[in-house]
């Protein structure tokens, strides 16, 4: 498939999917747009091998207005991977799953992929030839040819790594587990992706314990209530004190908080201590 179809496949599988709502700008409210995070694997569950790609999408999610707003770990298990999938695509406008698209017989999610969306399995012809352009001749066996494997109607989603490429199919964007594929993958989808208002961060950290904050706290969350305000303990070479972060979208609202919030901090004996702004 020559570089400019490939491209306009992509496009046009962008625009398919695009909410209509986010064409409008005419609407003041933030407009917001979420995912859902499906980690895949029964490796994760045994605690055998840690999990590194959530805290990845989140930041990434986030940097360009996506909420990530649930994620979940699933075992590699063809019904539970198709009634999860079925369950969240309605009620997110992105889905990201991780895990399970390599060449052994425990790689099950694009099989799992293509019966939720109730389509057959096929062998993509551009995944098949850019693995063939990837191993040496004669080197692509039964096993890998696996990889070139994805649901009928699917987009790929390029592999700048290992060249088995993702794909995506409706709104769900199918990842490999392997965190240095699955993060070059991301960081070539990423500018197809549409998102929403962006969220604000400012934080603050001072030497006290979330008891002495904690009522203060709270009916600062009551007169802000278009903030998120989260309160984080550390605990660090007998050093103790809490990290208070305050998102939203509107700067001036997020500028007022903090200051509120140094006002109080200083009542109760504290120093407060300003740390990552995002604007």
């Amino acid at each position: 498939m020559p570089a400019h179809a490939f491209a306009y496949e992509m496009d046009a599988a962008r625009r398919a999917h695009e909410p209509e709502e986010r064409i409008t700008t005419s609407n003041p409210d933030p407009k917001i747009v979420t995912a859902c995070v499906l980690i895949i694997g029964n490796e994760i569950l045994s605690g055998r091998t840690p999990d590194a790609n959530l805290a990845f999408l989140a930041r990434g999610l986030t940097a360009i207005g996506i909420r990530l707003r649930e994620a979940r770990v699933i075992p590699d298990d063809i019904g539970v991977i198709v009634s999860t999938v079925n369950e969240v695509r309605p009620g997110f406008d992105y889905v990201f799953t991780t895990g399970g698209i390599g060449p052994t017989h425990d790689d099950i999610t694009a099989r799992s992929i293509a019966d939720a969306f109730g389509v057959a399995l096929i062998v993509h012809p551009e995944a098949k030839r850019l693995l063939e352009t990837h191993y040496p001749p004669g080197q692509l066996n039964e096993a890998r040819l696996r990889m070139a494997m994805v649901p009928e109607g699917a987009v790929l989603l390029p592999n700048p790594i290992s060249r088995a490429p993702g794909f995506q199919i409706g709104n769900v964007f199918v990842l490999p587990g392997v965190p240095s594929i699955m993060q070059g993958i991301f960081e070539q989808l990423k500018h197809r992706l549409v998102g929403g208002t962006k969220l604000l961060s400012r934080s603050v950290s001072c030497h006290l314990a979330e008891g002495a904050l904690a009522k203060d706290l709270g009916a600062l969350q009551l007169r802000y209530p278009d903030l998120e305000i989260g309160s984080y303990p550390y605990f660090r070479r007998g050093d103790f004190g809490v990290t208070l972060v305050l998102r939203g979208t509107e700067k001036v609202r997020l500028a007022a908080a903090v200051e509120e919030l140094n006002a109080l901090i200083r009542v109760l004996g504290g120093e407060p201590q300003e740390g990552l702004s995002e604007a």
